[in-house]
């Protein structure tokens, strides 16, 4: 959503190929084709006859997502944008992360990493993106929800270990803003870019962030540290990210694509607790804590 608007603001024609499961964005200029990506003959009959400057690939998760989109537009199109993951990267005692670092092949995105190398192999005119935690209104992983959940009802956080492990967020709009920074960018084609937020914060930090975006003191809120190898939690989730150190470094897209974060920390959770959590009552929903009362139970 973000994107579209952005583009459409700079002038740009925009046309979204997705299922239909949603109403296109009513912006003038805005198209929507409907169809199946994972369908490689659909993707073939609705688009061989489309013309198109640049593509964006925003959810394709393994080759096979990709491959077909670029083999279509292989020798027809200017700048072939796709959304990868800081997730690909190798685990490193040295941080944070920069582009050209290895990466995991073991990884849960390690399919983001064999997509660029096609695209490589394939000489398509394209530039990767690699953001590690995304926030923001709208986004599909509520991550900074799950800590609105129990700051909203005064519910004790749970954090496993010690609350140190360092992170990294990045709010939705300044990535929108950051692909829109890669267009009619020669310097950017065939690059790989970390785009996130330009600071990192702790577990226990992101709790005490969260609790003051809330309009609440950051004292306030009581944090629970717990060993998660002492518990079978199952299928569930009993936090909302990866248990390790994980950030990337941006200073490559401030410098080459001249982008900056508009939002620090602070007003992006703001932004996010105001028009989208409050904004959806989800602080009225109710919400599973059985994971929260058996760590709390247990300590």
């Amino acid at each position: 959503m973000y994107l579209t608007q952005l583009l459409v603001e700079q002038g740009h024609e925009v046309v979204l190929f997705n299922r239909g499961n949603r109403p296109a964005p009513s912006l003038q200029g805005v198209g929507q084709i409907i169809g199946d990506r994972t369908d490689a003959t659909q993707l073939k009959a609705k688009l061989s006859q489309e013309n198109f400057d640049v593509i964006f690939d925003n959810n394709g998760r393994e080759l096979t997502d990709t491959q077909p989109l670029a083999e279509i537009f292989q020798d027809r199109v200017q700048h072939f944008v796709y959304m990868s993951s800081a997730g690909v990267y190798l685990k490193s005692d040295q941080l944070p992360h920069v582009e050209g670092d290895p990466v995991d092949p073991k990884s849960r995105h390690k399919g983001k990493h064999e997509t660029e190398a096609y695209l490589t192999q394939l000489g398509l005119p394209f530039t990767s993106i690699r953001p590690t935690y995304i926030y923001g209104p709208r986004n599909y992983n509520e991550l900074e929800g799950w800590f609105f959940d129990r700051i909203v009802r005064d519910r004790p956080i749970p954090i496993p270990g010690n609350g140190l492990h360092i992170t990294q967020l990045g709010h939705v709009k300044d990535l929108a803003q950051a692909m829109t920074k890669i267009l009619g960018n020669e310097q950017a084609i065939k690059q790989i870019y970390n785009i996130s937020g330009d600071r990192f914060v702790t577990f226990d930090g992101l709790a005490r962030a969260s609790a003051v975006a809330a309009g609440k003191s950051p004292d306030a809120v009581k944090i629970v540290h717990y060993d998660p190898k002492k518990f079978d939690f199952g299928k569930r989730k009993a936090f909302p990210m990866r248990v390790q150190h994980f950030f990337a470094s941006v200073n490559r897209a401030q410098t080459e694509l001249n982008w900056h974060p508009e939002y620090d920390l602070i007003s992006g959770l703001q932004d996010s607790l105001e028009n989208d959590y409050l904004a959806n009552a989800k602080d009225k929903a109710d919400v599973d804590f059985s994971v929260d009362e058996e760590i709390l139970q247990a300590l």
